[in-house]
């Protein structure tokens, strides 16, 4: 039975033999680490009374990724404060009001609130959503921005029906195949992007018209999943063409992106918070365990670049704690069992844990993105990554 189902979520920690206690402290210092450590150490950073944003501390902004990433870090924890200063930051900062992105956030300021760009990025505007549902579900509404629901409703309406009736822009999602896309109007999409555990919670709570268009892409994100990831290493691209094949076609920014590199390796964590609120398995959730089994015993074999086939690439992984953390927290797909085999399913799984567990939070100015992904890892493999409906 599902989490959503029951309420009752798996903690993997305590499975591995980690005592409550252990596990409390464990959240509890990365939480202080990561909202209130030394400017060396935190990615948060309270503005004046009212307003607060989280910093990539790689490229010296605040991105729609990172700000919403600490929404839903700070309604799972129960830190509203928190939560309405990154939510206030983002309204007044992000939020574009006219032009052709009007009702889309702007996917990267200066920590003065400049725009760098007037373009979104969509995880920005589902995890926004997202925890705003959550938000008015846990504290209940306020007044103007902070009537969370609404706000919530307002981004997901903007998303499929922009472009239409004569409201400028593009849509966020192909509203033939139902797949979130990489940008407005892309003709491609981002594997890490889908996230078809929150899609069905949108088809409980978005405008009632838009219900089934979200029910209808849960289903085919994890349609996509099954596709997106390699049937012998687990592994995805960056990038997707909408069959699931990586997309190589160059891009302005340069670089490629048709490889096992950096925003691929959420989807394996994605599909282990799907697994453990839904567990509707479209034969998506056997791609985390190809992943730790390809990966193999080696921690080393997390610090290579790769083909989505397995080649390796001559780069250098660029987040590893991120690949460790994403990687274990798949383990949420992979069921508990008494076994002496060291290769069996669960040992595997259950080693992949053991390493993210001993590993500390990374430091430096790469620091944001690992961090993110470790503290939501630490969240799911210890049941605290909930719904709340």
């Amino acid at each position: 039975m599902s989490a959503f189902a029951t309420g009752q979520y798996r903690n993997i920690f305590a499975e591995t033999g980690k005592s409550g206690e252990e596990i409390q402290k464990k959240i509890r210092d990365a939480v202080n680490t990561f909202f209130y450590g030394s400017e060396e150490e935190r990615i948060y950073h309270p503005v004046g009374e009212d307003m607060g944003y989280l910093e990539d501390t790689g490229n010296h902004d605040a991105r729609t990724e990172g700000m919403s990433y600490g929404m839903m870090m700070c309604v799972q924890l129960d830190m509203k404060e928190e939560f309405d200063r990154i939510w206030k930051w983002s309204k007044t900062y992000m939020y574009m009001e006219e032009g052709e992105n009007e009702g889309y956030f702007a996917w990267s300021c200066k920590t003065n609130g400049e725009k760098n760009s007037y373009g979104p990025a969509p995880d920005g505007e589902e995890f926004y959503a997202m925890a705003l549902f959550f938000a008015s579900h846990r504290w209940g509404e306020g007044e103007g921005i902070f009537h969370y629901s609404n706000e919530a409703r307002n981004i997901l309406r903007a998303c499929i029906h922009k472009g239409e009736n004569g409201r400028p822009g593009a849509a966020m999602w192909n509203r033939e195949n139902k797949q979130i896309l990489f940008v407005p109007g892309s003709a491609f999409t981002d594997p890490s992007y889908h996230l078809p555990h929150f899609y069905e919670l949108f088809a409980l709570w978005a405008d009632e018209e838009d219900r089934s268009f979200w029910k209808q892409a849960a289903c085919a994100s994890r349609e996509y999943l099954v596709k997106a990831c390699h049937p012998v290493t687990g592994m995805n691209p960056e990038y997707g063409n909408f069959d699931g094949t990586p997309m190589s076609k160059k891009m302005p920014w340069g670089g490629r992106h048709d490889q096992f590199y950096s925003d691929a390796y959420r989807t394996a964590a994605n599909i282990g918070l799907d697994c453990a609120w839904f567990g509707d398995d479209k034969g998506h959730y056997s791609g985390p365990l190809r992943l730790m089994r390809f990966l193999g015993t080696d921690l080393e074999g997390a610090r290579c670049v790769y083909e989505v086939d397995g080649k390796p690439v001559d780069m250098t992984v660029l987040h590893p704690l991120g690949l460790l953390a994403t990687t274990a927290q798949g383990a949420l797909t992979v069921a508990k069992e008494d076994s002496d085999d060291p290769n069996s399913d669960w040992n595997v799984a259950k080693r992949w844990v053991e390493w993210f567990w001993n590993q500390p939070m990374r430091k430096g100015s790469r620091r944001y993105y690992d961090n993110c992904l470790y503290l939501f890892a630490l969240l799911a493999l210890s049941g605290n990554y909930r719904i709340y409906k």
